[in-house]
Order: structure tokens, then sequence, then C-alpha cells
């Protein structure tokens, strides 16, 4: 069963490049108290996550932090060594967004929102999709129906949505 809104996010740890290398990072501390937008993406470098979900994000990231969003994640069942570098190639890092990886897939199972497509060689990946989250409780939520669209769980669907 999918995540909805008014759920509360589960706790899970997630995985980003520290200063000292790869470190583990509890959901629990980048949502309390917080206002995030959490977009989850089948995979890094992959063709509509590098064309157009992460761009979507950079292009909107100082009008969601305008309307009180406090962090922007992205999330993909990727280990941190790629989720850095990805950040650092298309300029995301740079542009403020959080690059997390699932690993495990662990918080992507755990909402529903995994999947897989053994003819392109993506096993337990994420479902694209976009959420806003405050103090870790789902206010919005938009969910891909096709992994290689990005319309609906964009950057500015979500600016508007907000």
């Amino acid at each position: 069963m999918s995540i909805s809104v008014g759920d509360k996010l589960p706790e899970a740890q997630l995985c980003r490049m520290g200063a000292e290398g790869p470190e583990q990072v509890a959901m629990s501390s980048l949502t309390a108290g917080r206002k995030v937008v959490i977009f989850g993406l089948p995979g890094a470098y992959t063709g509509t996550c590098s064309s157009a979900h992460v761009p979507s994000f950079m292009r909107v990231r100082e009008d969601l932090a305008a309307k009180g969003v406090d962090e922007v994640i992205c999330l993909s069942v990727n280990d941190p060594f790629v989720m850095a570098a990805w950040g650092e190639s298309t300029g995301a890092s740079a542009a403020g967004i959080t690059m997390l990886g699932d690993a495990e897939a662990g918080f992507t199972t755990a909402i529903g929102m995994d999947f897989s497509a053994p003819p392109v060689g993506l096993i337990n990946r994420s479902k694209r999709y976009a959420l806003m989250a405050e103090d870790g409780e789902v206010k919005v939520l938009h969910l891909e129906e096709n992994p290689g669209v990005c319309d609906i769980s964009g950057g500015e669907a979500m600016r508007d949505a907000l």
C-alpha cells in the first residue's frame, strides 16, 4: 500500500556523502519540526530523471524556500557515491538540492513506492513521485503513473500546490 496524504513518514536510514565519506542519516532528523519536499525517482543518470525531474526542482528551489520549504531532497535507490557524483554533474547540489541514497530501498519500500522493470535493468527502484511533509506528515503527494514521465511530480507542480 502506498503512502497517502495525512500519513506519517516511516523511520528509515538513508545515506549521503559527508565530509568524511558516506554517512547514515535518519529520516526523522530531516523532517522533525521542518517542512521538506522529497522527490523520488527511478535512478541517478537515467534519462527523464536527469533531463526533467532534477532540473525541475533546481528551477524552483528558491520559490519553494519562499513558500517555507526548509529542504528539498532528491531520493533514489542508489549508493551515496553515485548520488554525490550525480548531484555534482547536474548542478543539483550547487542549487541546494540534498542528494540522498536509499541504498537498500528500505524507505522506498516502506512507503509503497518500489517497483521493478527487469527488461530495462531496474530492480527494486523508486517510482517517480514528489511529496511535501510538515513535521514528518505528508501534506502533498504527487505520484506519476508512468516512471518515464515527469509531469505531476515535477518541481513546478509542487510549487503550484503549495
